[in-house]
């Protein structure tokens, strides 16, 4: 699997920089992979929830602020739904009008399903005062969609994990990645630039992220050799530890979270124009 993905990065690509937040802080949430059995109908769901598209040699590429998706043609293990990844979260400017587009195009809204309380597609969640909708894309891609009209258009807000601990996932993410501990509604958090890290506490166990239609999710590192080399100190195992791809200027390491949330570290995708 790690070899596919840097094979994805072996021809320089054609899209402009998105990880800005990485140019502010020295972390910042980077990039995710998806596996999918048909691109074509992933580039439908993600160009309507607001991405441009791009390539990045061979893979197609959805581009959203602070946060790239690549397109890997692979069948899935499963969906998101049952991972420790079990969906992304996005803020779109106009909730009420996408919810009906997006059914129209035979894509599955699975709010009741999702959200206890919820009687309609589009449910307004009293206690964080917004609006609020789960769409279920190809693949079994599950993606939480909040309203915010002050938006020119959709935005990257979270990456739901779960967890049997959720405090410990939390303080995990807060020590080796830098994050902001917080909470949103009934759910801890860890705020890193570009994203926030919400974490959720289910009874059992959900399955490693590795195969599913979310294989992993990347974050974007300034000095990542010697980010590497800490979290090594720290006793914290690689599944592909740092190398330097000098064709391309890129560095990478993969590594998986105590839960089984497999994830990339990058250091030069944000330097890409």
């Amino acid at each position: 699997m790690a070899g596919a993905a840097l094979a994805a990065l072996a021809v320089p690509p054609t899209l402009p920089a998105q990880l800005l937040a990485a140019r502010e802080s020295p972390f910042a949430v980077g990039h995710h992979h998806l596996n999918v059995s048909d691109v074509d109908a992933h580039k439908k769901f993600w160009t309507m929830l607001g991405a441009a598209m791009a390539m990045f040699g061979d893979t197609d590429v959805v581009k959203l602020p602070n946060t790239l998706l690549f397109l890997r043609q692979q069948e899935p293990t499963g969906e998101s739904n049952g991972s420790t990844v079990n969906h992304l979260g996005f803020k779109v400017p106009d909730l009420h009008g996408l919810v009906p587009r997006l059914k129209a195009a035979g894509f599955g809204i699975v709010t009741t399903e999702v959200v206890a309380g919820a009687t309609s597609d589009v449910h307004y969640n009293e206690g964080q005062n917004v609006h609020m909708a789960f769409a279920k894309g190809p693949d079994g891609v599950r993606v939480e969609m909040m309203e915010d009209k002050s938006l020119p258009g959709t935005d990257s807000h979270h990456i739901h994990i779960f967890t049997e601990d959720d405090e410990a996932t939390q303080a995990w993410y807060v020590e080796h990645f830098s994050g902001k501990p917080g909470t949103r509604g009934p759910f801890r958090k860890a705020d890193v630039p570009g994203i926030e890290l919400t974490f959720a506490k289910v009874d059992s166990p959900a399955a490693p992220t590795k195969g599913r239609v979310v294989d992993h999710i990347g974050f974007e590192v300034d000095g990542l050799e010697a980010f590497c080399k800490r979290l090594e100190q720290a006793g914290v195992e690689f599944d592909v530890p740092y190398r330097r791809i000098e064709r391309i200027g890129l560095s990478v390491a993969f590594l998986t979270d105590p839960w089984g949330t497999y994830i990339e570290l990058t250091e030069g995708l944000d330097d890409f124009e």
